[in-house]
């Protein structure tokens, strides 16, 4: 109850909210023209598009302009030039009834958001605060509500050296608090850091609790497969298809999925899976965002295969697969995972007489179930060899407990009875460890390699 009641304390209201009420928001995109920031798998218009996809995420949002202007070098103070600015400036302020600007880059600096705020009158938002929003609004368990606010100290940090600076400046240098030897920014920084600690502690245990049923997962043997890929590429929806599930619920919008969550589906050998949903990517995630749902994302490590699944109708398809395979290779996975990774094309339903460029690749409609059958396929033939299962036939006398030996402890696919003998050929797949622990009881049995 103590930890219960310390970690309602840890999830109280964040500070970095924007609050519950409705946002009327001006879009601005920063457009580089040249140069190495600029990037040649997308253009400005598709950027935009999915800023407005993210603004469109939240409840009682509405995007009121869409603005791009050209800049050469976003990291500038103002973010464009002079005249530029001066241009944007007059948009902004003829907007009626406008309570935001969200500004389309990676993150922008404390004092930078403090300069645009004064210039236009109203908040202003980068990638980062917006995402972190999403994020927010879409956490339903403890631990994302912990990774969430572990994700927030970077901002909490940035907004405290600038009140302090403000400050600063404005009583002509800094003030110990009374009697304490620390200055107001040493004290609130040490609240911070022990507030954080107290986070990463409580998702320390949460990680413990997760290796533990992993490891009760191992020792049933069923197989693992981590479905990846860009934000609301169809993810949800394919579990749905492989699975069955009729709880699952797919939503069309951007990290609709931000907890792990494991689903039970069978292979057309009947072996039984579990497919783990996993949260979405986006081009430009601040790496902040990514290190606090690290915890979340290291259970993909421990997958037998990896599916990255593709919405191939997406205009920046190409760049999407990029950003996913980028994530990945960050995430420090065994390289027999990202070797044998399965690439899903989704959405082919919607593009007529569709044909994977990519060699490897498979084309389905999660939607409609086309390609389904082949998909599950190809899951059954990495999983065993990524696993080590085999599959192998049994000659047994149906009179011994090895059937219901074998219907126990593996996948039975096939049973051919020889009444005149009161035998039986049992075709199965079945794991080393329970093929050895078979051999060891049977010792008598007849196998054959299928």
């Amino acid at each position: 109850e103590e930890d219960e009641a310390a970690l309602e304390e840890l999830l109280g209201p964040s500070p970095l909210a924007p609050g519950p009420g409705a946002q009327r928001v001006a879009i601005v995109h920063p457009a580089v023209k040249w140069g190495p920031r600029k990037s040649p798998l997308t253009t400005a218009e598709l950027q935009i598009a999915e800023a407005v996809a993210l603004v469109d995420t939240l409840q009682n949002w509405t995007v009121l302009d869409k603005i791009i202007i050209p800049t050469k070098n976003p990291n500038q103070k103002f973010v464009f030039g002079k005249g530029n600015f001066q241009v944007l400036t007059e948009k902004i302020k003829k907007l009626p009834h406008l309570t935001a600007v969200f500004l389309n880059v990676e993150r922008i600096s404390s004092l930078t958001k403090k300069e645009l705020e004064g210039a236009w009158g109203v908040q202003v938002f980068d990638r980062y605060t917006v995402v972190l929003h999403i994020f927010r609004c879409n956490a339903r368990t403890k631990e994302a509500k912990l990774q969430v606010a572990l994700a927030e100290f970077p901002l909490l940090r940035s907004n405290l050296k600038n009140e302090v600076s403000q400050q600063d400046q404005q009583r002509g240098g800094s003030r110990y608090i009374m009697g304490s030897g620390e200055t107001f920014l040493e004290t609130q920084n040490r609240v911070l850091k022990e507030r954080e600690l107290k986070i990463r502690s409580a998702l320390e245990k949460l990680r413990r609790k997760r290796a533990l049923l992993r490891t009760q997962r191992r020792k049933c043997e069923f197989p693992v497969v981590s479905v990846m890929g860009y934000t609301n590429c169809g993810k949800t929806t394919l579990i749905k298809a492989l699975t069955g599930e009729a709880g699952l619920q797919p939503r069309d919008q951007l990290f609709a999925t931000l907890d792990i969550t494991a689903h039970a589906g069978y292979l057309p050998s009947h072996m039984a899976v579990i497919y783990v949903d996993t949260i979405g990517f986006l081009t430009d995630l601040p790496h902040n965002l990514v290190e606090s749902f690290s915890a979340t994302l290291e259970e993909v490590a421990y997958s037998d295969l990896i599916i990255h699944v593709r919405d191939i109708t997406h205009p920046e398809t190409i760049l999407q697969k990029a950003t996913v395979l980028s994530v990945l290779r960050n995430l420090s996975l065994p390289s027999h995972l990202l070797d044998s990774m399965v690439e899903v094309h989704n959405k082919v339903d919607l593009i007529e007489r569709y044909k994977p460029a990519e060699e490897n690749a498979l084309a389905v409609s999660a939607l409609h179930g086309h390609g389904l059958e082949e998909l599950k396929q190809e899951i059954e033939k990495k999983i065993l060899t990524a696993t080590g299962k085999k599959i192998l036939t049994f000659n047994i006398n149906l009179e011994g407990p090895q059937l219901r030996w074998l219907y126990k402890e593996a996948a039975v696919q096939e049973v051919e009875v020889m009444p005149e003998d009161g035998t039986a050929r049992v075709k199965v797949i079945i794991s080393g460890s329970a093929f050895g622990r078979y051999k060891n009881l049977f010792p008598n049995s007849k196998i054959f390699l299928s």
